[in-house]
């Protein structure tokens, strides 16, 4: 017999049957969208009234009349490099959720190999590395010895050159609703680029050239009048664009699992993986990958991508892995990434209460400290140690204050 209870909730939970102006799924995409950030003015403000807001959305949505509100722009400094986040105000987050946890999410996902990561729920950079060390692990099982290659590559300035049309002819393949369509166009036109201040000849071939945001953002304004846009380029920030980014080179992960048979690959967003006992063969698969990347509009980063042995000591999403002799898979912490959180360290703990500073910095040592040397937690733990008194003083200044 069928369990009926069982099948019901897990065909609610994925969505397939509920669309996107929906009032139940637009009251769902409410509460995840506000989750975190409900401490912000403008999401308390449309709390006091979601149920109308939440009508109106409905309706606009319906109706195809729907218009996003204007957005913010920050820069941030990750792992030494520069991005610039576009923030969006709770409505347009509101429809994003429900656009892609009801629809674009569910029909992508199930096009994806296993070993795709990012942004997947049950999923993560911490599944990605366990996948990497259980795929090394058969790779010594398989073939009793260490001796083997490893293909690391890194696309360049990824989300800066995703390709509009090929997006749009990739979504549309595995989303057929109306709405949901109209919906992603939508949001995919809006991320595109004036590029007024290129010439006749720059701009037919734009397309076809590595694009730069952050050189883009210092052109002067006075020169962007609207008059060429750029259809490239996708927003961090985004729930569309993360969706975008997981799925957009399912022709390569395809092809290097299923035409190429490479068992031990994998992928979380633009940092992919192939284990393979001769050079030669990731050789020429590199070079089949760079021509498919090619036809998609991304770039391969030449200076990031390399071949290293498996014996050798080698670095994929921060850690630096290598594969001895006797099938052991020895895991470091990349050294810069303790160097900048002893930093965060040094510039939070004034700032917080001791119960924050402590939950913080428990859950980062929970994540990271099977990677680290018994050396390094000590030293790390006596930091803490030493800066948990920091924060015991600035919580106590205020009283201190009032006594004096």
């Amino acid at each position: 017999m069928v369990n009926a209870k069982h099948d019901t909730s897990s065909y609610e939970s994925r969505g397939y049957k509920r669309e996107i102006f929906d009032g139940n799924a637009l009251y769902d995409a409410y509460k995840r969208a506000k989750k975190g950030s409900d401490w912000k003015p403008q999401v308390q403000k449309f709390e006091m009234n979601y149920l109308l807001e939440l009508t109106k959305i409905q309706k606009d949505l319906e109706n195809m009349t729907y218009e996003f509100l204007p957005t913010t722009n920050f820069t941030i400094h990750e792992r030494g490099n520069i991005r610039r986040i576009t923030g969006e105000q709770i409505q347009d987050r509101i429809i994003k959720h429900a656009l892609c946890d009801e629809v674009l999410n569910p029909s992508v996902e199930k096009f994806l190999i296993y070993d795709n990561g990012a942004s997947i729920k049950g999923k993560g950079i911490d599944f990605t590395r366990r996948r990497l060390v259980t795929h090394l692990h058969k790779y010594y099982m398989r073939h009793g010895s260490n001796d083997g290659y490893i293909l690391l590559i890194d696309f360049s300035k990824y989300y800066d050159n995703i390709r509009h049309d090929v997006l749009m002819r990739l979504f549309e393949k595995y989303v057929t609703n109306e709405h949901s369509r109209w919906l992603l166009r939508k949001t995919v036109e809006r991320s595109r680029v004036d590029v007024s201040y290129m010439s006749d000849d720059e701009y037919e071939n734009c397309l076809n050239r590595l694009f730069n945001s952050l050189i883009h953002q210092n052109i002067d304004k006075k020169l962007l009048t609207g008059e060429k846009f750029m259809a490239k380029h996708l927003n961090i920030g985004d729930q569309v664009a993360q969706t975008a980014g997981i799925s957009y080179p399912i022709r390569i992960d395809n092809y290097v699992k299923i035409v190429k048979g490479v068992k031990f690959y994998g992928r979380y967003m633009d940092d992919s993986y192939a284990i393979h006992e001769s050079k030669e063969f990731l050789e020429e698969l590199l070079e089949e990958i760079i021509e498919i990347a090619g036809e998609l509009g991304i770039t391969v980063n030449t200076h990031k991508t390399r071949i290293c042995k498996l014996s050798e000591h080698w670095r994929y999403l921060q850690v630096q892995y290598s594969l001895t002799d006797t099938g052991r898979v020895i895991q470091k912490i990349n050294p810069k990434r303790l160097t900048a959180m002893r930093r965060k360290m040094k510039k939070l703990a004034p700032k917080l209460t001791e119960k924050e500073f402590t939950d913080w910095y428990k859950s980062w040592f929970k994540n990271h400290y099977k990677i680290m040397s018994k050396r390094q937690r000590s030293n790390m733990d006596i930091l803490f140690n030493q800066l948990k008194e920091v924060t015991k003083c600035s919580t106590q200044s205020p009283l201190l204050t009032e006594e004096s």
